[in-house]
């Protein structure tokens, strides 16, 4: 491609200072509504007349912050402030879409430093790939008739500006470059919201604020029969339930409205009951593993949700326990793998008070149980997670061994590696799991057993982590996202 080949943009917008976080949000909008507007019509117009003479370039908007002063906010508080003097900034995807976190945070920066906040195009280009409308179908045939790369033309996705260092705390500017606002860039946003729609078949729209992970159909079955008859009772505070194909049944009104059925689920299929605050809960079914585990919470992180929960089955490893009780994870065991290269095995996973202290009343309510007499259905300990769901084959002295000495009490492949990207993103975590089988004292399930387990004890299980989460949304989002998470630098927005 020529140096001097001619580069069209839209016309670029003078920075605005905004000391109302909605006005600065309604101009990230309509920055970002122009800047993939001019795309799609760019590329429309090249497919049409094929001129391939120039190059089309757009950029994400930008909300930046510049402080002198070292004046300490509130300590109390675990977001919403930058940690030192200096110039700050976060490119922006999607405003729209995160419209309500964005005022609250964009609020809470100009409010805890008082001053204004500036918003204006970045200096990074849209892809072309992430300015299409969410389900466009693009002919791949018709750019292939161009003679030239596409990525000649238009800008494509860039993997320096997809990446998690930010997050993973190993971020460092380039010199003259601001420090980030946010904990991800729009590219690594937009990666995502493009893979939700495929991993979930549901947009990223349809997402609360309160997710819970299964690792078994068995819980996406009851949470369906849930959430249906909440909505025939008329939603009692639930709004819609989403489906996969983002079937849509509204409170009070005839199931199945718009959307699709899809010919088969995907590989992560996600239900939404959904409240009109976003602070619904969401259920996806991870199927089984952590690296399954690891993927959709890589992409679930960028809504930046309130809390995750996983629900799932586990190998009770104390011959004290019975098939059907619970374990409440207040420790991890990290032998899944999969986050080694990002989370150091050194760093310790914490229990969370906010989320331990939810789920252990959730558990009293819907049994009946408390104090003393919980313990005879839920143990509180270190959960392990490995990566080999056949381990039981090899010799077992060493894992049992270390199993032993951990003090564990169940072992699954799923928590540890959710726990881990939850502390991670800084999204709160939790887990609790229920004892399917005791595979150190002889207790396998048979068939006619599993059976009658899954019919005793799901219900009730999806009971208790909905109405965790339920009680979690009833705190203010100050108490529920924990300093715990943040590490000696950090972003303003949560």
């Amino acid at each position: 491609m020529p140096d001097d080949i001619a580069v069209e943009t839209p016309p670029p917008a003078r920075p605005q200072a905004f000391a109302d976080p909605e006005a600065a949000v309604a101009e990230l909008i309509r920055l970002y509504d122009r800047s993939v507007a001019f795309l799609s019509a760019s590329f429309d117009a090249l497919i049409a007349n094929g001129e391939t003479v120039r190059r089309y370039r757009a950029f994400y908007p930008q909300v930046s912050l510049r402080t002198t002063s070292h004046a300490r906010v509130d300590s109390r508080l675990a977001f919403g402030h930058v940690p030192r003097p200096g110039h700050y900034a976060a490119t922006v995807t999607r405003p729209q879409l995160f419209e309500r976190y964005l005022v609250e945070q964009i609020g809470l920066l100009i409010r805890n430093h008082g001053q204004a906040v500036t918003v204006g195009d970045s200096s990074t280009p849209i892809p072309l790939h992430f300015a299409f409308p969410e389900g466009a179908y693009v002919d791949g045939s018709l750019a292939e008739k161009l003679g030239r790369p596409l990525r000649d033309i238009f800008d494509v996705p860039d993997l320096e500006a997809t990446d998690d260092r930010i997050v993973n705390g190993n971020f460092e500017p380039h010199p003259g470059e601001p420090m980030p606002l946010a904990p991800f860039t729009a590219q690594r946003v937009d990666y995502s919201l493009h893979r939700l729609s495929h991993y979930t078949a549901t947009h990223p729209a349809h997402f609360q604020n309160f997710i819970l992970f299964t690792n078994y159909q068995f819980y996406v079955d009851e949470f369906c029969v849930l959430a249906r008859e909440l909505m025939r009772e008329g939603g009692k505070g639930y709004s819609e339930f989403v489906e996969p194909g983002n079937l849509v049944t509204v409170a009070g009104e005839a199931p199945a409205g718009p959307g699709l059925v899809p010919q088969r689920l995907p590989q992560m299929p996600a239900y939404h009951l959904k409240r009109a605050d976003g602070h619904g809960i969401t259920m996806v079914n991870i199927g089984v593993g952590p690296s399954n585990a690891k993927t959709i919470t890589d992409h679930i992180a960028v809504l930046r949700p309130h809390a995750w929960i996983m629900l799932g089955h586990c190998a009770g490893l104390r011959n004290s326990q019975e098939l059907g009780d619970y374990v409440l994870a207040h420790a991890y065991v990290r032998e899944d793998h999969v986050l080694d290269a990002d989370l150091p095995l050194w760093v310790p996973i914490p229990a969370l008070a906010e989320v331990q202290v939810a789920l252990e009343h959730a558990v009293e309510e819907v049994t009946g149980l408390s104090g003393y007499e919980l313990k005879k259905i839920m143990r509180t300990g270190t959960v392990a997670t490995i990566d080999n769901r056949n381990w039981e084959l090899r010799d077992q002295r060493e894992p049992v061994e270390r199993l032993s000495q951990s003090r564990a009490i169940a072992l699954d492949m799923e928590s540890a590696t959710i726990a881990a990207n939850g502390f991670r993103f800084r999204v709160p975590y939790g887990t609790l799991l229920c004892v399917s089988d005791k595979p150190l004292h002889g207790e396998l399930k048979l068939p006619g057993m599993a059976t009658e387990f899954y019919k005793r004890q799901v219900a009730q299980h999806l009971k208790i982590g909905m109405r965790a989460l339920e009680l979690m949304s009833e705190l203010p989002s100050e108490r529920v996202h924990s300093r715990k998470l943040r590490s000696f630098f950090e972003t303003a927005f949560q």
